[in-house]
């Protein structure tokens, strides 16, 4: 009976959390501020804790409710007043500027240079030289904006208008067509068996995987013969 009513209870508190995550927002599965870090951490604590003492449910759901509230309701604060936003994210802080370092701002994010140095170089930046700007944004993270010399070029430095790009759509995965994809770009399977025979294949359950753009171009990626 225990045994039961400790599955029960890990499998309620799964689903609390997976919930409470979910109606929080994206940003509990992305870059996290502070405030978002510390609520995920103590919301996971207290779904552990549910699943651990069966006896009492009510009082970590009521705790949990209560983290979620909170995290929602400052969410909220954040997104209505920048100033809010400023005290409960921080800011963005201007760690190096056209060859000279701020040491103040580098105390005031607890960033030594050790840690700037590696940050430079997940980025890509081995030499200082190559860099106009640093910001040490509040998630953690640096931003770089490399010297005019070091920045990659782009076709407007070349002179060169490229052609349209824009996501591709899935018209065929794991050998089930989408139907649904199709319609909504206009099209209809008379035309999907055209381009399937246009690359050989006969059948969409030949098809692993196959993607058309806005030009109505399929690209077929079918399964591999072992």
């Amino acid at each position: 009976m225990i045994i039961l009513k400790v599955i029960l209870s890990a499998v309620f508190s799964v689903a609390a959390l997976f919930f409470a995550i979910k109606f929080a927002g994206h940003k509990q599965m992305a870059e996290l501020d502070t405030f978002d870090f510390v609520s995920s951490i103590t919301i996971g604590s207290i779904a552990a804790e549910m699943a651990a003492e069966p006896d009492k449910p009510y009082i970590g759901f009521t705790a949990l409710f209560i983290w979620f509230l909170a995290s929602v309701i400052l969410s909220k604060i954040q997104l209505k007043f920048g100033r809010a936003r400023k005290f409960l994210c921080g800011t963005p802080t201007i760690i190096f500027y056209n060859g000279s370092f701020f040491p103040e701002n580098m105390k005031k994010a607890k960033l030594d240079l050790s840690e700037f140095m590696m940050l430079c170089r997940q980025k890509g930046f081995f030499d200082l030289s190559a860099v106009r700007m640093a910001i040490y944004e509040y998630n953690g993270k640096i931003s770089i904006l490399p010297t005019e010399a070091e920045r990659p070029a782009n076709p407007t430095d070349l002179g060169i208008i490229p052609p349209r790009d824009d996501i591709m759509t899935e018209a065929i995965m794991d050998g089930h067509v989408l139907e649904e994809n199709l319609t909504r770009s206009g099209l209809n399977l008379a035309w999907l068996e055209k381009e399937l025979q246009k690359n050989g294949i006969s059948s969409p359950k030949q098809v692993f995987l196959a993607l058309y753009d806005y030009r109505k171009k399929l690209t077929v990626y079918p399964y591999e013969k072992p």
